[in-house]
């Protein structure tokens, strides 16, 4: 059997290839090219995909004695990633480009070049498992077992095809074993830092970005009060998120927060902690992985942002594939643009992309 490895330079995906190979798959690695480093600055530790990762990924394929070749989408991580991800925030909306790089680059053109290539599985450092349902047939994405590692939320795209192709070798590991493994192995990356920050945005400053990358200057525009009175100037709407409370500059007396935007008006709606809270949104661009499609509602646990634990909640279809999810209790700064995931205890039920926040009425 052959495993195509898809090798960021980090120690998880390193692993992964040292455990493929030790379970008796061919191997062979690639590491993605989806930018140039002088588009988005200096390259640091915290970002993927950089030439010091593709150094680092080339110097552990040596060790292992597998070939190992760069592939170029620049041009697809353009179109794809970073053109939707300056949509969003002129939209208004939250954008998660990681999640759409797996949907887009790793899952999809990785996966084309695998199968390509004759290659059986693709394999990536993720924290996440694979299990086939054997009453039903399906596939199925589950947690990891580390849950403090867990990146599941980020992998709801995968659809079944896809799912029957994938191998996460560090599903039932913890990091500290996997950095472990690659230390015995002489590994150059076995300590290297965790990737934190958007690969193509190394400083944090994504305003900068976009303004470099459209060369638009997005204009100053006013702060108001929940009953719509002008509170102050704001540095330009994109530079906001829903729950945002630093960086504000209004001296109101008292805690605010960035409650809502108006990107055609222009403004940015502060107000207190408890607007921050909503029970209900809907999401749209359903993805559906333990079952083909929602046919009524059905009680499960939902994840709205990467960093939330997963709440009760009830879950209605609507017209078009969207769903309507309805919150057990008020959940804090659900914001459009964000992926909404379902789970039923550790197994992903599906997910799909918050597009409208609103109260029950």
């Amino acid at each position: 059997m052959k495993a195509l490895i898809a090798m960021s330079g980090g120690v998880d995906s390193s692993t992964a290839a040292y455990l493929m190979q030790q379970d008796g798959y061919e191997c062979e690695g690639v590491t993605m090219r989806l930018y140039h480093n002088e588009d988005v600055g200096v390259c640091t530790y915290h970002t993927c995909c950089s030439e010091k990762d593709i150094d680092d990924a080339a110097d552990v394929a040596y060790k292992l004695d597998i070939p190992y070749e760069v592939v170029d989408y620049v041009a697809d991580f353009e179109e794809k990633v970073i053109d939707k991800f300056v949509k969003t925030y002129e939209a208004g909306g939250t954008p998660n480009p990681c999640i759409d790089c797996n949907k887009y680059m790793k899952f999809d053109k990785l996966l084309e070049e695998a199968l390509k290539r004759g290659d059986d599985y693709i394999v990536t450092g993720h924290y996440a498992r694979v299990e086939k349902d054997e009453k039903t047939g399906r596939f199925l994405l589950k947690k990891a077992a580390d849950l403090t590692k867990d990146q599941s939320y980020v992998l709801y795209n995968l659809t079944q095809d896809e799912l029957s192709h994938i191998k996460f070798p560090l599903g039932e590991m913890t990091k500290n074993e996997a950095r472990d493994i690659a230390e015995s192995k002489g590994f150059v990356n076995a300590r290297k830092h965790d990737s934190e920050d958007i690969c193509f945005v190394p400083d944090g400053d994504y305003v900068k970005f976009m303004e470099q990358y459209t060369g638009k200057k997005y204009p100053e525009g006013n702060f108001i009060d929940p009953e719509g009175n002008v509170i102050g100037k704001h540095r330009g709407a994109v530079r906001y998120t829903i729950g945002q409370r630093k960086g504000l500059g209004i001296a109101a007396g008292h805690p605010i927060y960035v409650c809502a935007k108006d990107m055609k008006a222009n403004t940015v709606t502060v107000g207190e902690h408890e607007r921050l809270f909503t029970r209900r949104f809907v999401a749209d661009t359903m993805n559906w992985i333990a079952f083909d499609g929602l046919k009524e509602s059905i009680h499960c646990k939902c994840k709205a942002r990467y960093r939330q634990i997963e709440q009760p909640c009830v879950v209605n279809p609507l017209d078009n594939g969207k769903i309507e999810v309805i919150f057990d209790e008020p959940q804090r700064a659900v914001t459009v643009g964000q992926a909404a995931v379902l789970y039923d205890g550790d197994v992903v039920i599906g997910g799909g992309t918050i597009a409208e926040v609103g109260d029950l009425s």
